[in-house]
């Protein structure tokens, strides 16, 4: 688009010779828009979507990474059954007990008759110091039973760390009160 502005001149009359005034129209083109700012707007866009995929794609990464892990320090490698442990409660009349079995899941290679030996004894008495200080109440609920099974296996990782002990399950749970 062509714009006409006026251009002042000093054109000076003899009628008037301080005077100036206007003589002529010169035209201008009016200012383009700027191709630049476009092409900046697009090379920031395609660039800020190519910094959003990297940093989903390192997440993700690092997730995967963080959960093979997780899984690897609690991977159960073999299970160690244990005879039911039969238990008085406290607080109870003189009929209340507790018969409970309980496996553990270990992260060591399965340990063999002779050489299960060393550790039975001690991780037998862990459980039952344990089990020995529990009430009926705390026992019939859930929370409870989900207490116990964290209690033992924090005293079993304190006691007998060789075994390495990641899991402790239920196979039996009997409670008289």
């Amino acid at each position: 688009m062509r714009v006409a502005r006026p251009s002042l001149t000093s054109a000076r009359s003899p009628r008037n010779p301080g005077s100036c005034h206007w003589t002529r129209f010169v035209p201008v083109e009016a200012p383009k828009p700027k191709k630049r700012g476009k092409l900046l707007l697009v090379v920031s866009a395609v660039l800020l979507a190519a910094l959003g995929a990297a940093g989903w794609l390192w997440h993700r990464s690092a997730a995967a990474q963080s959960q093979q892990e997780t899984n690897a320090d609690t991977e159960v490698k073999s299970v160690l059954h244990l005879e039911s442990f039969v238990v008085n409660l406290p607080g109870t009349s003189e009929n209340g007990y507790l018969r409970i079995g309980i496996d553990l899941g270990l992260g060591i290679e399965t340990l063999d008759g002779e050489k299960q030996k060393p550790f039975v004894g001690r991780v037998r008495d862990t459980i039952l110091s344990s089990l020995g200080t529990r009430t009926v109440e705390e026992l019939l609920t859930q929370e409870g039973k989900a207490k116990l099974k964290r209690d033992i296996l924090q005293a079993i990782n304190e006691r007998v760390p060789e075994i390495e002990c990641r899991e402790v399950y239920f196979t039996e749970l009997l409670v008289q009160h």
